[in-house]
């Protein structure tokens, strides 16, 4: 299946389980990580490709999703690549990796929470960036309202959604969420994410 293909039956997917409360199903398919041909590739050394970009200062969140089945874990990952994307309707949008283990059990809940974590939060940021590692070990939270996705202690905003749709984009997948509640909570500010490592906003 292509890629253009595989986004497709994504959504069509996504779009047939989107509920509360949705029942477990069976994992999405793992994409096709032929993701650009070689002579598509641009002449750009990896190594300045990212010096660059991280000059683009961003906050940091944490996306949660709830146990996709009974007796299973919840997940979560750290993620950067996190933006508004529009009003009405209301939506979001996060970048994450097509070899990601985190994702197909993200996908299989069909919701999600997005933390945005305050300036004092960059070890469970840290945490949450380690593949295969317990991530919820000792981590506060309780249940978003709408999804019961893990809604993480201390973060300066969350996002409660479900999954609207899902793109190729080269070795990432965007994923587009609707909200369907939010909220802010008392903090110091957000974390940042600055030339590759964290920061905090200056003092007005």
């Amino acid at each position: 299946m292509g890629q253009a293909g595989m986004a497709e039956a994504a959504v069509r997917y996504l779009r047939s389980n989107r509920t509360a409360a949705p029942e477990p199903v069976e994992a999405l398919p793992r994409p096709d990580l032929r993701c650009v041909a070689d002579d598509e590739r641009a002449p750009l050394d990896p190594g300045e490709f990212r010096r660059v970009l991280g000059t683009f200062a961003t906050g940091v969140a944490v996306i949660t999703a709830p146990p996709a089945t009974a007796d299973g874990p919840p997940a979560g990952f750290a993620c950067q690549s996190f933006t508004s994307l529009s009003l009405a309707p209301p939506l979001v949008a996060f970048m994450v990796g097509r070899t990601s283990t985190t994702w197909p059990r993200i996908a299989r809940a069909g919701v999600f929470c997005v933390n945005v974590l305050g300036a004092g939060q960059g070890e469970l940021c840290r945490a949450f960036a380690v593949s295969g590692a317990d991530k919820f070990a000792g981590v506060a939270y309780d249940a978003a309202p709408v999804s019961g996705s893990p809604r993480l202690t201390g973060a300066v905003a969350w996002i409660d959604c479900a999954i609207h749709a899902v793109h190729t984009g080269g070795d990432h997948l965007i994923v587009v969420g609707r909200v369907n509640a939010l909220g802010t909570e008392d903090a110091d500010g957000p974390l940042l994410f600055h030339r590759g490592r964290f920061a905090r906003l200056a003092p007005p």
